[in-house]
This record gives structure tokens, C-alpha cells and sequence, in this order.
């Protein structure tokens, strides 16, 4: 059986190219922090890793559950703020992914301090979002608003992983493997490695 990969979005490099999230087999635990379109929990846990979700939707919460038991596999499911990580003693995480979820999320110091509570010292986070340069651009190729000023620039990111003890260690700006002549990038992903205790 092929094991499926991390996914960081439809149409871009899988986990299996851009090697981000490193071994998640042998029972490690995984947390993906908003459950995306590709339920990257599903793979973690057909990888061998003690697969988590989170997400404040009822319906994708669900979904998930329904997609466990068709893919034959255990994923324990925590309905809740995706800051909630209550139920994770402190360093007792793997890896946390979070592929297009975080847009939402208000208060990102508070789930960047949550995250970083509940991962092992040098453990991973990895976030895929829409590139802030690519959400300037209307659909036409137009510019529609100016840099950052609907979401978070790159620098504010940056700045609030930083503040949080985390080390930013990989970087890809990558196009939709459909659009060869974007504008801008359309997918940012991003691996931030806990520092300190």
C-alpha cells in the first residue's frame, strides 16, 4: 500500500519532494492544526504516527472521523480553537502541521505559544498558507489591495514565530503547478523548528 503524503496545498510539491515534516512513523505524534481540504491527519496516521486533529468546525471534524474509519485508521479528534491544545502535556509533540488553516486564527501569538508549548525541543512546525504577495492580485492579474493589507505579511509571520522561541528553517515560495506564468507565488510554506525549552 502506498503510504499517502503531507499535502501543503492542491497542485504544488507534496511533503515527498520538499521533505519537511521528516520521519513520522513508529507511533511519533502528529497534530494537524485545522483540518485541511487533503486531511493531512489521515496520512500521518497511515505513516505509523499517533494522528491528532484540530478544528473549531463540527462538520470537518466529521469528515475526519468518517475518513478514519474508511482509511481503516485511528485519528484521536479535538473539536476547539485550534490555541486549545489543552490536551497535549508540554513537549510531547512530534510535528504540528497546519496547510491553509491558520487565515482565521486571531490571536497567532497565542497558538504560536500553544504550539510551541506542545512540541519536543527541536520539533517542527510547518505552515502553508497563501503567499501575502499573491493575495494582492485579483483573479485578472490585477492589483486588488496592497501588500499585507488583508493578512499578514511575511515580515509580520516571521516576526511572531520569532517572538515565540521558534527558528524559521526552510522557505518555499511555490507556483501552482497548473500556472506557469504567475504573477507571484501562491503557496508559502514554511518550517519553524522550536528553540529553547
Amino acid at each position: 500500500m502506498t503510504i499517502p503524503a503531507i499535502r501543503f496545498g492542491r497542485d504544488i510539491p507534496d511533503d515527498r519532494e520538499l521533505r519537511l515534516c521528516g520521519d513520522i512513523s513508529d507511533g511519533k505524534r502528529a497534530i494537524e492544526l485545522g483540518v485541511s481540504r487533503n486531511q493531512n491527519a489521515i496520512a500521518f496516521a497511515l505513516a505509523g504516527a499517533k494522528a491528532i486533529a484540530v478544528d473549531p468546525d463540527p462538520a470537518k471534524i466529521a469528515e475526519i472521523r468518517g475518513a478514519a474509519t474508511k482509511a481503516e485508521v485511528s485519528v484521536e479528534c479535538h473539536q476547539g480553537d485550534l490555541a486549545d491544545l489543552g490536551f497535549a502535556t508540554s513537549g510531547s509533540v512530534d510535528i504540528v502541521v497546519a496547510a491553509h488553516t491558520l487565515d482565521p486564527v486571531d490571536d497567532l501569538p497565542r497558538l504560536l505559544r500553544q504550539v510551541h508549548r506542545v512540541l519536543k525541543p527541536a520539533a517542527h512546525f510547518v505552515i502553508a498558507t497563501t503567499h501575502p504577495v499573491a493575495r494582492m492580485f485579483a483573479d485578472d492579474g490585477t492589483v486588488a489591495q496592497p501588500y499585507g493589507a488583508n493578512r499578514s505579511s511575511f515580515g509580520e509571520l516571521y516576526l511572531a514565530l520569532d517572538r515565540t522561541n521558534f527558528h524559521l528553517d526552510a522557505i518555499h515560495e511555490l507556483n501552482d503547478r497548473r500556472t506557469r506564468a504567475a504573477i507571484a507565488p501562491a503557496v508559502l510554506v514554511l518550517r519553524a523548528t522550536k528553540q529553547g525549552v
